[in-house]
């Protein structure tokens, strides 16, 4: 894993374990939703260039 990944998979722990119970709700709906697409959480998350990437983020946002 490089210095980069690791920073990036801190970030989405972080976001985590920090989340609101609101917030964490979401995190489950999105993360279930990722899975039932067969993507990895993880990945959609983390590429800025992903359309789904932009609504988690606008999500999180809006709480």
């Amino acid at each position: 894993m490089t210095p980069k990944e690791r920073r990036d998979l801190q970030k989405l722990d972080d976001l985590v374990l920090n989340a609101s119970p609101e917030k964490l709700t979401k995190i489950q709906e999105v993360d279930h939703q990722t899975q039932m697409d067969g993507l990895s959480f993880y990945d959609v998350y983390l590429d800025s260039s992903s359309l789904i990437n932009q609504g988690i983020k606008k999500s999180f946002r809006k709480s």
